[in-house]
């Protein structure tokens, strides 16, 4: 029991103060929520128009034909265009957040887990490399793709996919063949 609480325990904390690290105290995160002086003019205008939830602007009608759709999208070629998510009410408490996060955390602490005490002849190396794997794998198939449609910058999302996967996979790596 002791074996399992430690491995699934340890990667969580890592993964959920690398978090902290990354978002809060490192700035890793800065460039991908950018401030702009217009802020407000621009809540306000918006205040009334959207329903809470996530916008591709400029997008064709729902309901238009292809060929409407077509000439929608060659029309606005080369204009400005906007990924939003808007919130009619901003909440500040994290609390929440965080328990979910950490809870998230344990998942992905008990899954790497059970995947490299699965494997024989693991080691430090093995396990770092096996946790720069899965993260780069969770990366590529995930923020990367989305990226590729949506032009945005993927490194911070990279740094978090494979820095705390890779210590988890150290921590695992050294302490599984030690706990058997």
């Amino acid at each position: 029991m002791k074996r399992t609480l430690l491995g699934l325990l340890i990667p969580a904390i890592i993964f959920f103060i690398w978090q902290f690290l990354s978002w809060a105290a490192l700035g890793v995160h800065e460039d991908n929520l950018r401030y702009t002086p217009n802020q407000m003019e621009i809540l306000n205008t918006l205040k009334g128009q959207l329903e809470d939830g996530t916008y591709f602007l400029p997008k064709a009608q729902p309901g238009m034909s292809y060929e409407e759709e077509q000439a929608f999208m060659k029309e606005h070629e080369g204009e400005a265009w906007a990924v939003l998510s808007y919130h009619s009410s901003f909440d500040s408490s994290m609390g929440m957040n965080m328990i979910r996060g950490f809870a998230t955390d344990l998942v992905i602490g008990f899954i790497l887990f059970w995947l490299m005490a699965q494997m024989a002849g693991m080691n430090t190396k093995r396990g770092v490399m096996i946790g720069i794997a899965i993260g780069f794998l969770g990366f590529s198939a995930i923020k990367y793709m989305n990226s590729i449609w949506f032009d945005q910058n993927t490194i911070p999302d990279l740094i978090d996919a494979v820095v705390p996967w890779a210590l988890s996979g150290a921590w695992l790596g050294w302490w599984l063949p030690k706990s058997a």
